[in-house]
């Protein structure tokens, strides 16, 4: 607990005060954000605001965590090393794809088969790495288990029925999915003042919950009574996993400040598609991979904008000879500022919506236990 609230007290206090000073580089740098002709137009006012802002949050996280266990003078834990590794990986990938952006001045920056290949790579090394770190049986030698799980096991997901080799490769593609479409979803949502910042605070706060819950009730964290013992978690140091979130959450709050509109920095694909990994990450380690599309409920509707508008126009295109839309534009959030919603109002009203799914996610996942 100590540890948590310091870590979490360190990474506000980073992006809160240092986050001008980094602003103040990226200018000098030229890290400004291009904005694409066929976006709203009201958005030509932010061209040049600076973006790349994720490495700040990120390194916030990383020094909240750190600091947090040597003031506490606890160990740090191979399950926050590898949500942190993931959330700095897809960060990576999100760097070179801005800064190929800022340096060419154009709206694109890595190809779109690049950016997955990246996310795929980092994917696969942290599949690799979990299921040799946490999911390893009592002696230590092979997974326990790569069961697919909402918050239990769900036996018609177990990915080890067809050996372990098969179970591993199906594994390392299950992580890859969640990686790919998590990640993809925060960076469709990351299109206005605030919107996704505020959206992963609120989906990333719920492993709080969840961790605190699964430490209590953790196989692998103390002794259970053997009454209750076939309602417990298989999740590798859970109360680890609140405190890296609490970290992450921290120094987002901190950064929002900065960030809420007129935003004086962006995130950029940096920072969300390095909140994309940590989401994934951190349903992973705990064990609650589809409780995911839920908790983050709010990235799966603005992506289903996209995919729902492009798919129907190419059908009514193919159909009629002309391609047809639902909305005004995509990603959703366009759409409502097309329509002449301020910006603000679409961002805490998505807010309002992003809670409401982290709040049914929580309680899910309450009332799944509870019926173990």
């Amino acid at each position: 607990m100590v540890a948590l609230l310091i870590g979490a007290a360190i990474s506000l206090a980073f992006t809160l005060f240092l986050t001008p000073v980094f602003i103040r580089i990226f200018k000098r740098l030229g890290w400004g954000q291009f904005i694409r002709n066929d976006g709203p137009q009201s958005h030509h006012t932010k061209r040049g605001t600076p973006t790349m802002g994720g490495i700040v949050f990120i390194l916030a996280s990383i020094v909240g965590y750190l600091g947090g266990h040597l003031i506490a003078g606890v160990p740090w834990t191979m399950v926050a090393v590898l949500v942190l590794g993931m959330m700095c990986g897809l960060g990576l990938v999100g760097f070179l794809d801005d800064f190929i952006k800022t340096r060419r001045q154009r709206s694109l920056g890595l190809g779109g088969w690049a950016k997955i290949a990246g996310q795929v790579i980092v994917g696969t090394i942290f599949a690799l790495l979990a299921i040799s770190r946490l999911f390893l049986d009592e002696n230590g030698l092979t997974p326990a288990s790569t069961y697919i799980s909402a918050v239990r096991r769900v036996p018609w997901l177990n990915l080890y029925a067809f050996g372990p080799i098969l179970g591993i490769l199906l594994f390392v593609i299950w992580v890859n999915v969640m990686t790919v479409s998590t990640s993809n979803g925060v960076n469709v949502a990351d299109g206005l003042d605030g919107l996704a910042t505020g959206a992963s605070i609120l989906a990333i706060s719920a492993y709080l919950f969840i961790g605190f819950w699964q430490n209590n009730q953790s196989c692998f964290s103390r002794t259970i009574d053997l009454a209750v013992k076939y309602k417990c978690y298989d999740a590798r140091d859970p109360l680890d996993v609140a405190v890296v979130a609490a970290c992450i959450v921290g120094a987002l709050v901190g950064f929002l400040w900065w960030n809420t509109a007129p935003a004086q920095i962006f995130m950029g694909d940096t920072g969300s598609l390095g909140l994309g990994g940590a989401m994934a990450a951190l349903a992973i380690v705990t064990r609650t991979e589809l409780l995911l599309v839920i908790i983050g409920g709010l990235f799966l509707v603005v992506t289903g904008s996209v995919i729902v508008q492009r798919g129907w126009f190419k059908i009514t295109k193919w159909r009629y000879g002309q391609g047809r839309r639902i909305f005004l534009m995509s990603p959703l959030q366009h759409h409502f500022e097309l329509k002449g919603w301020a910006e603000i109002t679409i961002v805490v009203r998505f807010w309002i919506i992003a809670g409401m799914f982290v709040a049914g996610g929580i309680g899910l996942f309450y009332l799944e236990w509870v019926s173990r």
